[in-house]
């Protein structure tokens, strides 16, 4: 008989290779004030869970920690202040980024606006596999760049986790979308509505694409200073890596009179929503790479590596 006191989690005591991982069973969080506890149905992996599982100084600390942002699942106990919420209720979101881990467990809690309804149109796998890449997608091109129909965006790795989700939200908003991918994703990348899309490895994306009003990079460092170019006088490049060299890049940006921005996702209630909402219309949705069950977590992180399948993986 389960003790309904603890939960199955998985955990970490050292850095290293996807070995590190084994299962435990850990005390079943408790909600504070202004949190939910959620029953974890689905939850997603992501590039910035296997880098904090590799390498030490992130924004974790010292294991042992439990890994994962993205969490879809239902809303098992609400503490007091929660409003937007109940107890049943299906959910998903993403945890407070980068300190809120802990979705690769049965129960999480956190703040009960970092979580929208889950749309009903969509199950949990789908849902758990949305939060983190599509929040960054939706602040990089919303809220950063301001995004307006009719404008032209670069989506450099846009057969990739944010950038395939970055394409949908793009169209959605009217944009004129030009996305960076190998020739063997050229297929993809155009079914999710991309107008253009460009050979990375057999092109100089700086001469073929040079009036955009937008362009989102994740690679950072000298990829983003080239990608400066790629913009219009007075257009805007969001990178997307902390590590981009702000000041190398603010500078060449002014030079060249453009703007750059380094961001952060964030956990965010209304951007949550519109994530909802572009996914119960289907205009949104992730590209399911694999699944697999909570024990072989291990097994996930040996697979989702960068130059893995395209998509998501939850």
């Amino acid at each position: 008989m389960n003790d309904i006191t603890t939960m199955r989690a998985i955990s970490q005591d050292v850095f290293g290779g996807p070995e590190v991982l084994r299962e435990v069973r850990l005390p079943k969080p408790v909600p504070g004030p202004g949190e939910v506890l959620v029953r974890v149905r689905a939850a997603g992996l992501n590039p910035t869970d296997w880098k904090h599982r590799a390498v030490p100084g992130l924004f974790l600390g010292e294991p042992p920690f439990v890994l994962g942002w993205d969490v879809s699942g239902v809303v098992e106990a609400t503490a007091t202040g929660v409003t937007v919420v109940k107890p049943g209720d299906e959910v998903f979101g993403m945890l407070p980024y980068p300190s809120g881990a802990g979705s690769h467990a049965e129960y999480v809690t956190g703040p009960a606006r970092a979580f929208a309804l889950k749309p009903a149109t969509i199950d949990h796998v789908q849902a758990g596999a949305l939060p983190l890449a599509a929040l960054t997608a939706w602040q990089a091109l919303v809220d950063t760049a301001r995004l307006q129909a009719g404008q032209r965006v670069l989506i450099h790795a846009a057969a990739g986790g944010v950038g395939h989700l970055a394409v949908q939200i793009a169209k959605a908003r009217g944009a004129y979308v030009i996305g960076t991918a190998s020739a063997p994703k050229h297929g993809f990348v155009r079914s999710l509505g991309a107008d253009e899309v460009v050979d990375y490895r057999t092109t100089d994306v700086t001469e073929a694409v040079r009036d955009a009003d937008v362009v989102v990079d994740a690679q950072g460092n000298e990829h983003a200073l080239r990608s400066l170019r790629s913009l219009r006088p007075g257009g805007i490049l969001v990178s997307l890596r902390l590590d981009a060299g702000k000041e190398a890049l603010v500078e060449e940006a002014a030079r060249l009179g453009v703007r750059a921005e380094i961001m952060l996702v964030e956990a965010d209630h209304a951007g949550m929503a519109a994530i909802a909402e572009l996914a119960a219309g289907g205009r949104l949705r992730a590209e399911i790479a694999e699944t697999f069950e909570l024990a072989d977590a291990a097994k996930a992180h040996a697979l989702a590596t960068p130059a893995g399948p395209r998509g998501s993986w939850s």
